[in-house]
């Protein structure tokens, strides 16, 4: 199961596997709009709102697998292709991935997402978010998209892990001696 240079908590592999499914359910309503539906929200005349076009439905699908990629990204603090550059990659494959090239990006992941997130459901929970034909579709698209608040908050935390096993970790055991 791991073959990473320091053991990796339970917990941090748990949550890394986890983050890709707070993505998955709002990548599945999403797609319900590439299918046709409306999912309940309405146009500004009061009208099922549909995806325009072709160029719509693509920009919704490729969103959608985009994000899930990068939630995917999330099992490289854990695993270890987090530690040493996967040999298929040119230039870089088969070497030491430095640990701050993973920590930074991370955290700044981290950080925009739950500023995205704080700001896309700044009135989720009002009249004044998307209107909708009915409460069950406004409560169907605020289950699939709540779990993306967590998204933020779970990286800086398998972040900080990471941060513990590559970079704290050895200073921790060099001092003991």
């Amino acid at each position: 199961m791991n073959t990473t240079e320091r053991p990796v908590p339970r917990w941090a592999y748990r949550l890394a596997h986890l983050i890709p499914f707070m993505v998955l359910p709002s990548g599945l309503w999403r797609l319900g709009l590439v299918f046709g539906s409306s999912m309940g929200m309405l146009d500004p005349d009061g009208n099922a709102a549909r995806l325009a076009g072709a160029g719509g439905k693509v920009y919704v699908v490729c969103l959608t697998i985009f994000s899930e990629l990068v939630a995917l990204t999330a099992l490289g603090m854990v695993s270890r292709w987090g530690e040493v550059a996967p040999r298929w990659i040119p230039i870089i494959g088969g070497r030491r991935v430095h640990p701050y090239a993973a920590i930074i990006p991370a955290t700044l992941g981290g950080l925009s997402l739950i500023a995205l997130w704080t700001y896309a459901f700044r009135n989720a929970y009002t009249d004044q978010f998307i209107p909708f034909s009915s409460t069950g579709w406004k409560v169907l698209m605020l289950t699939c998209y709540t779990p993306l608040n967590l998204w933020g908050p779970a990286l800086l935390v398998l972040t900080w892990a990471y941060y513990r096993r590559r970079v704290s970790a050895p200073a921790v055991v060099a001092s003991v001696r």
